[in-house]
C-alpha cells in the first residue's frame, strides 16, 4: 500500500514540526498537491532542473528539499524564465515540492545534530548556539483502575511523556477511589447502568511537552480501559527543553586545528575548506552550524568554542574571529547535503513501520555551485 502525500508529510512534521522554523522561513508545501498517492519521494538539498529530471527518472511524485524554491510572493509565472521553467516542469509532471528548512536544522536529531555527530562533538553536554524554541510543558493527570495503571503508564512513556532533563520514565502515582454512575446509553468497562460505582484507582501524574501532547493523550486514551477516560492537562511554569540553531560542545579528545580541518573535510566529503586561525591551536570545544553561519560567531565565542565550523564566512567576519580568538573552518554551504541519506533512512523506517510501500530516495546529484580551480 502506497502512502498518501499527506501521510508522508505527517511523518515529516513529527520529526521536524513546522513551528520549530524561524520566523518568515519559507517552509512547507510550496508547489503541487499532497492529495495523491505517493510511490516515491526524492530527498534533495536543492531543487534544480537537474534534480527535477532525476525525480522524473526515478518516478517520484514528491520532492522533500531543504532549500526553498519560492522565496517571495510571485507577481506572475513566466515560463520563459529559469524559475518559471522549473515550476512548469514540476507541474507538468505532477511533482509536489515540500520544504523543511530551519525546522529540520532546529529539531533534535536533525541537521545540526547530524553535523555535530560527524565531527565528534559529544552528545552529552551538547547545546544549541541560539535557542529559538522552548516546549511548553504540561502535567497530564489521569485516573486509571489499579488493574490497568501500568498499561497506561507504559503507553505514555512510549509516546515520549515523562522526560525531565536527562531523566526519562518520570511519573508519580497515588491511590484513591473513583466514583461514577453509568448512564442509559453507556457501555461501562466496570459496573452497570444506573448503579453508582466506587473503584480503586491510581492517579498518574506525568510531564508532557506540548510538541507531543496530542500523541501522548491519544496513547493514554487507547491504553485506558474506560469508555470515557478522566484526565486533566495543566500548563506548568517550568522551562521545557530548548531547541535552536547550531550545536556546540566538547570533543571526545582535544585535537589541533589542522587535525580538525582534516576531520571536517572527511566528515563532509569536501576537497577544500577555508580556515582562520593558528594551525597548531588546540581545539577542545567546537561549534557547528549548517548553511550560512557568519552571524553566529558571537554565539560561538559566548559559548566558549575554540572553533566555529560553518559556511559562507565573509572577509570581515574572518577578521572579527581573529580579534575574538575563535578559529573558523568554512567547508561551504553545500555540506548540508548530509541530510539526504539520513532523512531518507529516517522516513523509510517510518513508512515501513506504517506498512507503506512508499520509498524515500536520496538524490545522487551534487548541487554544489562552486568549482575549485
Amino acid at each position: 500500500m502506497f502512502a498518501n502525500g499527506q501521510v508522508v508529510i505527517q511523518f515529516m512534521e513529527q520529526f521536524a514540526p513546522k513551528h520549530y522554523a524561524v520566523e518568515n522561513d519559507k517552509i512547507g508545501l510550496q508547489l503541487g498537491t499532497l492529495q495523491k498517492e505517493v510511490r516515491k519521494v526524492l530527498i534533495a538539498l536543492d531543487v534544480t532542473e537537474e534534480v527535477v529530471d532525476e525525480a522524473i527518472f526515478v518516478g517520484a511524485q514528491l520532492i522533500i528539499a531543504h532549500h526553498a524554491i519560492i522565496y517571495r510572493p510571485l507577481a506572475k509565472l513566466d515560463t520563459s524564465t529559469p524559475a518559471g521553467k522549473l515550476y512548469e516542469k514540476l507541474i507538468k509532471n505532477d511533482i509536489a515540492v515540500y520544504i523543511s528548512h530551519t525546522n529540520l536544522d532546529v529539531t533534535a536529531g536533525g541537521m545540526n545534530d547530524w553535523m555535530a555527530d560527524l565531527l565528534g562533538i559529544n552528545e552529552q553536554g551538547r547545546d544549541c548556539l541560539e535557542a529559538v524554541h522552548s516546549d511548553q510543558l504540561y502535567k497530564l493527570v489521569v485516573y486509571v483502575p489499579e488493574t490497568h495503571a501500568d498499561q497506561v503508564l507504559q503507553a505514555l512513556w512510549r509516546a515520549g511523556a515523562g522526560e525531565i532533563g536527562n531523566y526519562s520514565h518520570c511519573s508519580f502515582t497515588s491511590d484513591g477511589t473513583g466514583t461514577f454512575l453509568p448512564g442509559e446509553h453507556t457501555d461501562p468497562y466496570i459496573g452497570k447502568q444506573g448503579k453508582l460505582e466506587r473503584v480503586a484507582e491510581k492517579r498518574i501524574e506525568i510531564i508532557v511537552p506540548d510538541s507531543i501532547r496530542r500523541k501522548a493523550v491519544q496513547a493514554m486514551i487507547k491504553a485506558h480501559p474506560y469508555e470515557e477516560a478522566a484526565y486533566d492537562l495543566f500548563p506548568v511554569d517550568v522551562k521545557g527543553p530548548s531547541l535552536g540553531l547550531g550545536r556546540v560542545g566538547k570533543l571526545g579528545e582535544p585535537v589541533s586545528l589542522t587535525a580538525m580541518v582534516e576531520r571536517v573535510k572527511q566528515a563532509f566529503d569536501v576537497p577544500y575548506v577555508r580556515v582562520v586561525g593558528d594551525p597548531d591551536r588546540v581545539i577542545r570545544k567546537a561549534a557547528v552550524l549548517g548553511g550560512s553561519g557568519a552571524r553566529y560567531l558571537k554565539y560561538a565565542q559566548f559559548a566558549g568554542a575554540d572553533v566555529l565550523i560553518t559556511g559562507d564566512i565573509d572577509y570581515h567576519t574572518a577578521h572579527d574571529a581573529i580579534a575574538a580568538g575563535v578559529a573558523l573552518i568554512d567547508p561551504g554551504h553545500n555540506v548540508e547535503k548530509i541530510m539526504k541519506p539520513r532523512l531518507a533512512e529516517w522516513l523509510n523506517e517510518k513508512l515501513a513501520a506504517g506498512k507503506y510501500t512508499t520509498e524515500a530516495i536520496p538524490s545522487t546529484l551534487s548541487t554544489e555551485p562552486f568549482r575549485f580551480a
